[in-house]
């Protein structure tokens, strides 16, 4: 009752949205082999973090990847990567830039006149960028693209999980019990959509001591591994807080921390 027939804004499980393919056609011009989804029920967890260490441990491993940066009202991928010229375009469609390793990343910061504008668009305008950003984007041959997403489970999320053909997501969370709670409204949230959840990575999971390496745990005892069980899916790594790895990203050198936190994450997706 009430049904518009705009399934692409619907999350409702009834039989005509689930029969509907609504994902979008990929640029004639690119080959995308996996999608992975990095998704968070809350802000200020470390996604976007996890989604360029992720990025950078995959293009270590000698894979093609690429980065869509989906959190349009909050774009930190260029950040990470110290990007900051402007896309190009061509007949082909939008060129997306390269970092200095070859990591192709395509993010609303490279379209706007400054990186610190406000991007004040109401939801449509902004769910068709996303889209956009899969169809419009010239992005070659990719073996793994990971999507950043905004956080919550609201109408960016949904277009992303009905618009773009996600090979499963990967949740980020942090140990306080409240975003144990938020992790598990993502998780459903994917099983709506018949999403796999590939495993939950616990960022500021705990601080090891420099001079005698004794472990803190800062933000409370870990409930991941019983969130995990609970889905049936995974812990795939828990990261530590660490001031050299704040201070990569901050300086737009992520591809260039030595750490390793993500190794066994990357071999595991």
């Amino acid at each position: 009752m009430g049904c518009n027939h705009d399934c692409s804004s619907c999350s409702s499980s009834c039989k005509e949205n689930n029969n509907e393919d609504l994902h979008e056609a990929l640029n004639q011009y690119s080959s995308v082999k996996k999608v992975i989804g990095v998704v968070s029920g809350k802000g200020g967890v470390g996604k976007s973090l996890v989604t360029s260490m992720l990025a950078v441990t995959m293009n270590r491993m000698g894979k093609s990847v690429a980065v869509l940066d989906a959190d349009i009202t909050g774009p930190s991928i260029p950040k990470a990567f110290g990007r900051t010229q402007r896309c190009m375009g061509s007949d082909e469609g939008i060129i997306p830039v390269e970092t200095e390793t070859g990591i192709k990343i395509m993010s609303i910061n490279l379209l706007l006149e400054n990186e610190t504008d406000p991007v004040v668009w109401r939801s449509p305008m902004i769910t068709g960028t996303v889209k956009q950003f899969w169809t419009d984007v010239v992005w070659g041959d990719v073996d793994y693209m990971f999507v950043d997403m905004p956080p919550g489970t609201g109408d960016v999320p949904l277009t992303v999980f009905q618009s773009i053909p996600l090979d499963g997501i990967v949740v980020v969370a942090s140990p306080q019990e409240l975003v144990g709670m938020i992790v598990e409204k993502a998780v459903k949230m994917a099983n709506m959509m018949d999403v796999p959840v590939l495993g939950i990575v616990e960022n500021m999971s705990y601080f090891a001591c420099p001079e005698c390496g004794k472990r803190f745990s800062v933000f409370g005892e870990s409930h991941v591994d019983e969130i995990a069980e609970k889905y049936g899916t995974r812990v795939l790594a828990k990261l530590p807080i660490d001031s050299e790895l704040a201070k990569s990203v901050d300086n737009g050198r992520v591809e260039f921390f030595e750490g390793n936190y993500l190794d066994e994450a990357a071999e595991k997706l």
